[in-house]
């Protein structure tokens, strides 16, 4: 229901955008967030925006550099990734949350769960 793209191979400076697409479910309603986990690290925190994108919540490693937003007439929520460092290498999961705030950092509150895709930032 939640499908993730956009991941790719990019060095240290460059810009990616990732695409997450909704079906299925009125995700309209929920807030959507983005999470991510690097080579040997936990899952963390990276960005979510509120049911109607007028709130947006950022991790501070990223804040600056990343833009969360989302189109809910085509289901979508995209991350755009700017001035990317080795260290956001990671696989990025897009995730949906039934509190429509955007204000959640705890991914153990998002309901539903897209596959990853995956990010690799050379030096």
């Amino acid at each position: 229901q939640l499908q993730a793209s956009g991941g790719g191979l990019v060095q240290t400076g460059g810009s990616l955008t990732l695409s997450c697409a909704a079906s299925g479910r009125t995700f309209r309603n929920y807030a959507m967030g983005w999470f991510r986990r690097g080579p040997g690290k936990e899952r963390e925190f990276v960005a979510a925006i509120s049911w109607s994108g007028g709130t947006t919540n950022y991790a501070d490693s990223v804040k600056g550099r990343f833009t969360i937003f989302r189109d809910n007439a085509k289901l979508t929520v995209s991350l755009r990734m700017n001035s990317l460092k080795p260290e956001d290498t990671a696989v990025y999961y897009c995730a949906a949350d039934r509190n429509p705030s955007g204000s959640n950092r705890n991914y153990g509150v998002y309901e539903y769960w897209g596959q990853g895709t995956e990010v690799t930032v050379s030096s």
